[in-house]
């Protein structure tokens, strides 16, 4: 059954990071797994230490520090191809997750790569 539960948890891993673009909820997530709201929130929470959507938010937050470094992209579609419908959504929980605006996180990027080079 452990075992059931951790492929369903993988599974629910590759759904969230190969529709990064999607408006996932916990119970859409849910369904597409196989499994119910409360057993998928308790085995990310167990095995992975966050709720699903909290997991989802760092992820998205994770490819879009990438992109800001390694792209000249506009904030408005990083924040598209990452699943925010706003950049104004984008950018209040990309600060919320790294104490930095998207902008800021960009300029000191760029100016760490300027000093490593």
């Amino acid at each position: 059954m452990r075992a059931l539960l951790l492929a369903r948890l993988a599974a629910g891993c590759i759904f969230l990071s190969e529709g990064i673009q999607a408006a996932w909820t916990v119970a859409s997530l849910a369904r597409r797994v196989g499994v119910s709201r409360t057993v998928l929130g308790e085995r990310f929470a167990a095995v992975l230490g966050v709720p699903p959507m909290r997991y989802l938010v760092q992820w998205r937050v994770q490819l879009a520090s990438h992109l800001l470094r390694s792209t000249a992209e506009a904030l408005p579609g990083i924040a598209g191809r990452v699943g925010y419908q706003s950049e104004a959504a984008f950018s209040r929980a990309f600060k919320r997750e790294l104490s930095h605006s998207p902008a800021a996180w960009r300029r000191q990027a760029r100016v760490q790569n300027m000093t490593c080079n």
